[in-house]
């Protein structure tokens, strides 16, 4: 099930101007350049926005994701008939043989469940030719970065062309490590809806994820920093073993 922030048309269709600085997606497109990747799939895909930067490159790409309101939004995009859109995730994808897969922005966290874990594993490493490679990222324990994500700290009015204002603000629902819930809110000022959205992440010790990688095919072959939020990320490089 995804999270209402990426399920409800409305929230889906606001994502990407409540986020308009992705500069994390700065050093996924500079992997997939250093790999010479000419295919892609990239899981959790949202809104779209790493998939059409890779096709606006040439690459080939698939983008997956569990929320049809994301998908939508993503379709009718500018160069948005050049990607291949599922609905769905990646324990049950089309055989594939790509050259990089990636689960950007946190998405490996968002998949709390141990269980779904080792078949998003799985299914990323099926859809990978012999050799290729899988790159995610996730937020270092140590760094608490919950601590951050208070209604102070978060509270926000953003303008969006077509809908008017919108209020937004994060508050901490539960922290019971290595489960993190949080809840976003969102007052519409045109018709005063309020609409909210939990999520629940997993916070991973770096450790914990080289060894799944390993007993699900993978070489790790990189853990590196996020240039954008150095020493608060690992970003872990995999190859497909065989």
């Amino acid at each position: 099930m995804a999270d209402e922030c990426f399920g409800h048309p409305r929230l889906a269709a606001i994502y990407d101007p409540l986020d308009p600085d992705r500069s994390d997606l700065d050093a996924y497109l500079r992997m997939a350049e250093e790999f010479q990747a000419r295919r892609v799939l990239d899981i959790g895909c949202g809104t779209g926005v790493f998939a059409l930067l890779l096709a606006d490159r040439g690459i080939e790409v698939v983008g997956v994701d569990p929320a049809r309101a994301s998908i939508d939004v993503a379709r009718v995009k500018p160069g948005g008939e050049r990607v291949r859109w599922i609905r769905g995730d990646a324990t049950d994808l089309p055989s594939l043989r790509v050259d990089l897969a990636t689960m950007t922005a946190n998405v490996a966290q968002a998949v709390a469940d141990p269980y779904l874990w080792r078949e998003t594993l799985r299914g990323a490493r099926e859809a990978l030719r012999p050799g290729g490679r899988l790159v995610f990222e996730t937020r270092d324990p140590a760094r608490r970065a919950w601590e951050g994500w208070t209604r102070e700290l978060s509270h926000r009015v953003t303008e969006i062309t077509g809908v008017g204002p919108v209020e937004s603000w994060v508050q901490l629902v539960e922290v019971s490590l290595p489960l993190v819930t949080f809840r976003w809110t969102y007052v519409f000022a045109a018709d005063g809806q309020v609409l909210t959205s939990d999520s629940t992440l997993r916070f991973r010790e770096r450790e914990e994820v080289e060894r799944d990688l390993v007993a699900h095919g993978y070489v790790v072959e990189d853990v590196r920093d996020a240039p954008d939020r150095p020493g608060k990320e690992f970003v872990f490089v995999a190859r497909r073993a065989g």
